[in-house]
């Protein structure tokens, strides 16, 4: 079975080519950071007519790399949302197209389910499972059961952690996109704990039994410390570092809490697995907090390879392999949706 998924929710075009033997036969994404770095974020209209303007020429390239002709496929996939309207539609449309042109079947993907799924492209991984899926956009902790079944535990009340991650490092004077860079500035510092003591910050709601997220209180606390001194880079790097490790903190926090409740609701699953997923999921210190929280509830941690936890063409593709399998088949009058919670795939 041959896959061809097309991913263009946000600032990335990415197409890739991949079989239900787990094997990756192209794999092509272009970056548009350059292009919306002289804005410090990503520009909607900009993106979607890049989207536009790169589309077809990926398409024949990754067509060429996997060494398949398009009578070869056996469905395409195409992110449907939630995104960037114009980019969804861009990537949506173009996949249509070639369903329709081909006579194969149309995978309508739920960007946020092809994160979840994308470790499973790795190895088996059976249902169910916790997620936690972070990015720029989401922080968010669901169960998933099934392809299409998934229970949302935990969300944030106001930013997301990559939004956090972004909007501090902005603040801090680091180029687009922030979390990366702060990353970087972060590795800089010698001493975490001088870094905690100068700069101290606490994990948000740390004595709320709820399962929930908030990173706007940090954001403030951060901006605060900012305009509270003059800085060298040795104080910045410290300020990034103390940062970075209460948000790997919060995260580690909320998944003990979600795992405990797992095990509750899940007692005949033995060592189950814990996915994290989603642009900050690549930040190795978050990953170091969340593989020690693992460990200690008795979880195995999975997270997908580093290529894969940004926007990409092959998380699309292989969520188009699980859809097609479950017979999830999507008609050619599907809506591109700037929102689509997760919940409401059941429907």
């Amino acid at each position: 079975m041959n896959i061809l998924g097309i991913e263009t929710s946000c600032d990335e075009t990415g197409v890739a080519v991949i079989n239900d033997r787990r094997e990756v036969l192209s794999h092509l994404v272009l970056s548009q950071i350059k292009d919306h770095q002289i804005f410090g974020g990503v520009v909607p209209e900009i993106a979607a007519r890049a989207h536009l303007d790169h589309i077809d020429a990926l398409v024949q390239a990754a067509m060429r790399e996997a060494k398949i002709d398009f009578d070869q496929l056996d469905g395409v996939a195409a992110t449907c949302g939630p995104g960037l309207i114009g980019g969804v539609m861009v990537g949506m449309m173009a996949g249509k197209a070639i369903a329709l042109a081909h006579n194969k079947p149309f995978l309508a993907v739920n960007h946020l389910e092809a994160h979840a799924l994308t470790p499973r492209l790795i190895t088996d991984i059976p249902f169910p499972y916790l997620v936690l899926l972070v990015s720029g956009g989401h922080t968010q902790i669901l169960v998933a059961e099934d392809i299409g079944v998934y229970h949302l535990w935990a969300s944030t009340r106001d930013d997301a952690v990559g939004e956090c991650f972004d909007k501090c490092a902005k603040m801090m004077g680091l180029p687009y996109p922030g979390g990366p860079h702060l990353e970087q500035l972060a590795a800089q510092c010698p001493d975490l704990a001088a870094a905690k003591a100068r700069y101290p910050l606490a994990i948000p709601m740390q004595h709320s039994k709820e399962i929930a997220f908030s990173f706007s209180g940090l954001k403030t606390a951060v901006r605060n410390m900012i305009m509270g001194e003059e800085h060298t880079d040795a104080t910045r790097a410290m300020l990034a570092a103390s940062l970075q490790a209460v948000l790997a903190d919060t995260l580690a926090f909320r998944a003990g809490q979600a795992m405990a409740k797992f095990k509750q609701l899940y007692p005949q699953k033995q060592t189950p697995a814990l996915i994290v997923c989603g642009g900050v999921s690549a930040n190795q210190s978050i990953r170091a907090a969340l593989h020690a929280a693992a460990q200690k509830n008795g979880f195995h941690l999975s997270a997908p390879p580093m290529e894969y936890c940004t926007d990409n063409g092959a998380m699309i593709a292989w969520a188009g392999v699980e859809l097609l399998q479950a017979g999830r088949i999507a008609p050619l009058t599907v809506k591109a949706r700037p929102r689509w919670p997760l919940e409401e795939l059941k429907e």
